[in-house]
């Protein structure tokens, strides 16, 4: 059986509104939360953009459900920081958290002046970092000399069981990458065709007896014109390619480049129906992928209607799914 969490968008929401809704979700029968992670919005309309780790320790200690956070270390984060900071959150809460690891984007890695660098260096980096964190959460004392630098670090507080490092990966080359490190892998809703696709090449090239967790955009409302709408309002920054969405380096370019996108080039990327039996049909074609965990993401702002009517109406037939 799947795991249904909910996605907790900082970008779109204060860190107390989030906090309101993770313990609606859990009560709503949620199993699981995932936060993002940026330090812009996408859009002047999503208008926030909380600080992920202080809001996981108030988060997870007012709810009791595992929780996952994206995070790209390497430039804004430096890994030894990460490291202590999963470290911090595996102590106080065992085996409650784990990590998805992405390469960045340019809107977040910015602020530290340092070049931003290609995707194919990213990569480098973030395989680096990953190795480095791991290292430290074993206890070991780390240097370190190459995209990223450690000078003497070992950590103190130590969690009795680290927690997994998944990639976070949009294509299929990324994917067939992550096999042979992550410890699984998350990815983004697309077309059935091109999801099963990306899921054959993590595990066919080392990731076939690892889990893969599943970011489901949808947009859920009262009437299809309101879906539609919220879905368009939130979320037309964010239907780009990943390469474009990687290196575009501001708010204001994101506004500018979803100038000229309709409302009905959302159906492309999000799924948008006030039809809760839609929602279902589409999350079992989810987990007849042998998808483990599906994160669903309502990107309009109604977030309790969302919670409410998918815990009365769609977990309850999700959970007695085989």
């Amino acid at each position: 059986m799947a795991t249904i969490a909910y996605h907790s968008s900082h970008e779109q929401f204060k860190p107390s509104e989030l906090l309101k809704y993770a313990k609606m979700a859990e009560q709503a029968g949620f199993d699981a939360i995932s936060s993002s992670d940026h330090f812009f919005p996408w859009s002047e309309r999503q208008g926030e953009s909380g600080f992920s780790f202080s809001w996981l320790g108030a988060a997870m200690q007012a709810t009791s459900v595992p929780y996952s956070v994206v995070c790209a270390p390497g430039q804004r984060y430096h890994p030894a920081i990460v490291a202590q900071a999963l470290a911090t959150l595996g102590e106080m809460f065992p085996d409650r958290f784990c990590m998805y690891a992405g390469s960045g984007e340019a809107i977040n890695e910015l602020i530290t002046g340092e070049k931003w660098p290609p995707k194919h260096e990213r990569n480098i980096r973030l395989v680096e970092c990953v190795q480095i964190i791991r290292a430290l959460l074993k206890g070991e004392t780390v240097s370190h000399k190459g995209m990223v630098s450690v000078e003497n670090a070992k950590l103190y507080t130590l969690p009795e069981n680290p927690p997994p490092i998944f990639c976070a990966a949009v294509s299929v080359e990324t994917a067939a990458w992550a096999g042979s490190w992550a410890d699984g892998l998350v990815t983004v809703s697309k077309p059935y065709d091109e999801l099963r696709s990306l899921l054959d090449a993590f595990r066919q090239n080392g990731g076939q007896d690892k889990p893969v967790h599943l970011k489901v955009q949808l947009s859920y409302s009262s009437t299809p014109e309101a879906a539609l709408e919220g879905a368009f309002d939130q979320w037309r920054t964010n239907i780009f390619q990943g390469s474009v969405l990687g290196d575009m380096p501001t708010v204001a370019h994101f506004d500018a480049a979803a100038e000229f996108v309709k409302p009905e080039d959302m159906f492309k990327h999000v799924r948008i129906s006030s039809e809760l039996t839609e929602h279902i049909e589409w999350i079992k074609k989810d987990i007849d992928l042998g998808i483990e965990k599906i994160i669903l993401h309502n990107v309009n702002r109604e977030q309790q209607l969302f919670i409410e009517d998918f815990g009365r109406k769609v977990l309850p037939e999700l959970k007695s799914y085989a």
